[in-house]
């Protein structure tokens, strides 16, 4: 079954005490295991843009997803495993779970397409 591992980065002034080698680690590991399908990192919280589209269809565009939060969507890996136990295993090992980080883990919805 596929799980997606949302890596909620902490607040940006924090050290969660992960290095890019522990990040390096940690992709090698999933992809060495076979479970990785896919995966991506996201750019700065600043490039981000929101965008919503009200009840008459108006469209309102503002900058950034700044919501009144510590953790911002850092990025994202999507895992194929047996069960939510090897996915919950895989989201502890990730260095974004340290340090105030956080991994949350949601099944990918199979629609049969």
């Amino acid at each position: 079954m596929k799980y997606m591992l949302m890596i909620m980065a902490a607040d940006k002034d924090a050290d969660n005490g992960c290095t890019f080698e522990d990040w390096v680690a940690y992709a090698k590991e999933l992809k060495d295991s076979g479970v990785w399908v896919s995966g991506h990192a996201l750019a700065d919280l600043v490039t981000a843009t929101t965008v919503q589209v009200g009840a008459s269809g108006e469209r309102t565009v503002t900058d950034g997803p700044f919501a009144e939060t510590r953790e911002v969507l850092g990025g994202y890996d999507i895992i194929d495993v047996a069960d939510l136990d090897e996915a919950l295993k895989w989201a502890a090992r990730c260095p974004g779970s340290r340090g105030g980080g956080a991994v949350v883990v949601r099944p990918v919805a199979d629609f049969g397409n």
